[in-house]
């Protein structure tokens, strides 16, 4: 008789492991519930999400990024396609949403192909043909773009705020983010050109008050701060900014120090010795012209009530990131040492004042000449509105240098993913193998957006597609969906346009997540301590219970 066999335990007994169809299948599902929570909020009838956290607050938005972040996945898988969603947020700004439902609907497609018994790696290939064939047909049909077409930027900005919480006043909003990137962007003619911009060099600040009609462009920088001392002036014109980053204050000593007093006369002395200090402190700041300071560090009492009697405006313990931005905005130079503070450091501001603004003091560091960095001051009538202006402007600050970046912009509207449907269909009976039918799947993942686009319109996407197909049959390249009255447009007439960056980065980024989640085949996951972190099935969805 045959002697039975002991089975062997290589990994700790807590440990689970899921192997084989049902890792990919767990995996896959992990990511298609991610794509569908975010899915209901594309395009300009998208609707919104309300995230409440266990601290009571209380999120209210339709940007893909800050619902992902905010719900706090903890799924393995599902976190790969949250990951989809901040690298198109840190690279573009905007698109989060396409990416992430892009990389559920490969998935959901790969599934069946696996169904039928294609191999991952197959699967795999197919999708990184069909992704790089998607990349160079994008860079063929996308428009250029110049910086000085306003119009095209603006049209640009528009389409990336419509549907979000700012739409009522997009057109105004849309001015003041063009003028923002214009005013920032730097074309070096001696190096062919080339065009440096930098979305930090724009600050969007936010204040509860007034309507989003009200948010207004800063050629400067607006600081959520207050003078320091009552006396001094509100308003400074033709101001000349000194720029601290050392304390106006008597340092303490390095080392721990005792300081004996036998007599009453010493303690004048050692005062009248510290308020000479702080008086020649003053005194080299204003011997050096400037009739404003902004000091990254303190500012002692008594050096307020000097500078206050020279009629200096100051500011005190202004963040790092500000000073910076402030050098930037009036040209002048960050000193450390109040000494070695000259005029040549100076920068210059055709105004500094105070202003209430609901119930904050700001300073506006305004009328900067040639500023190199800019504030948007966002209004809104409540703080979840003001959250959401600022989410939306955000986008379409990102999608806007983008646009000048690349120099390159597509139509909106689904018209660029079924011309893609098209062409990569025809692309993919070229292939031999089965990597034809990885390909094909890829084509038919594209429709997935104008889909959605017209799912969240309440049309019948059925219909939808089918004019949509028939008029990229006929060569009506940006033909996409009017999601208002359900009839086909002109995308790029209409001026529903994007950036190209937008369109390559998803796809890219989606593929690429398809892609290492459907080689994935075997899931060990070690408990690490009472609770395991991946439960088996679909329990580890952690955030995404009852979803």
């Amino acid at each position: 008789m045959a002697q039975q066999m002991q089975p062997i335990f290589i990994l700790p007994e807590d440990t689970q492991r899921t192997t084989g169809r049902d890792a990919q299948r767990i995996n896959i599902m992990a990511a298609k519930a991610v794509a569908q929570t975010v899915r209901t909020t594309l395009g300009p009838k998208g609707m919104d999400k309300m995230i409440v956290d266990s601290m009571g607050d209380v999120t209210v938005t339709n940007d893909g990024v800050t619902i992902l972040e905010e719900m706090k996945i903890e799924h393995p898988a599902a976190k790969m396609v949250v990951e989809v969603a901040k690298s198109q947020e840190d690279q573009v700004g905007d698109g989060t949403t396409t990416a992430v439902v892009l990389a559920g609907e490969l998935l959901k497609l790969a599934e069946h192909l696996l169904d039928q018994n294609i191999h991952p790696t197959i699967i795999a290939k197919g999708y990184r043909m069909a992704q790089d064939k998607a990349q160079q047909i994008l860079g063929e049909i996308a428009e250029p773009v110049k910086l000085d077409d306003t119009a095209l930027l603006t049209n640009v900005a528009i389409t990336a705020m419509t549907g979000k919480g700012a739409e009522s006043s997009k057109e105004h909003l849309a001015q003041l983010v063009v003028k923002a990137v214009t005013s920032i962007t730097h074309q070096d003619h001696a190096n062919l050109g080339k065009i440096s911009i930098d979305k930090d060099h724009i600050k969007i600040e936010k204040r509860v008050g007034g309507t989003a009609a009200d948010s207004e462009l800063v050629s400067g920088i607006v600081l959520d701060k207050e003078k320091v001392h009552s006396a001094m002036p509100d308003v400074v014109n033709d101001a000349k900014i000194a720029l601290l980053d050392s304390a106006l204050e008597i340092k303490n000593t390095e080392i721990e120090a005792k300081i004996q007093i036998t007599d009453p006369t010493q303690i004048e002395a050692f005062l009248a010795q510290e308020e000479k200090q702080l008086r020649k402190m003053v005194e080299s700041v204003k011997n050096s012209g400037a009739t404003v300071v902004f000091c990254q560090k303190g500012i002692d009492d008594m050096a307020q009530h000097f500078l206050a009697k020279a009629g200096i405006f100051a500011a005190r313990r202004v963040s790092k990131s500000d000073m910076e931005q402030m050098a930037r905005a009036t040209g002048g130079k960050v000193v450390s040492n109040h000494n070695d503070l000259s005029a040549s450091d100076l920068g210059f501001a055709g105004v500094v004042r105070c202003e209430k603004i609901g119930d904050d003091e700001m300073i506006f560091v305004e009328k900067c000449k040639n500023p190199r960095a800019v504030t948007i001051l966002v209004r809104g009538g409540t703080e979840h509105v003001a959250d959401e202006t600022r989410r939306a402007l955000t986008d379409a600050v990102g999608d806007v240098i983008a646009a000048i970046k690349v120099g390159k912009a597509v139509g909106g509207a689904g018209s660029v993913e079924t011309e893609l449907v098209h062409r990569l269909k025809k692309y993919s009976a070229t292939l031999k193998g089965r990597e034809q039918l990885a390909a094909e799947a890829f084509a038919q993942a594209m429709e997935v957006i104008p889909r959605t686009l017209a799912e969240n319109a309440g049309l019948d996407p059925i219909d939808v597609m089918a004019k949509l197909n028939s008029a990229h049959g006929s060569g009506a390249i940006w033909a996409g969906i009017d999601v208002f009255s359900g009839e086909v447009m002109d995308a790029w007439k209409m001026g529903v346009i994007e950036p190209l960056k937008i369109k390559t980065q998803a796809i890219g980024s989606a593929a690429e997540v398809a892609e290492l989640i459907l080689r994935i085949d075997d899931v060990i996951a070690g408990s690490g301590g009472s609770k395991p972190q991946m439960p088996p099935g679909m329990g580890g969805m952690g955030g995404m219970e009852g979803m």
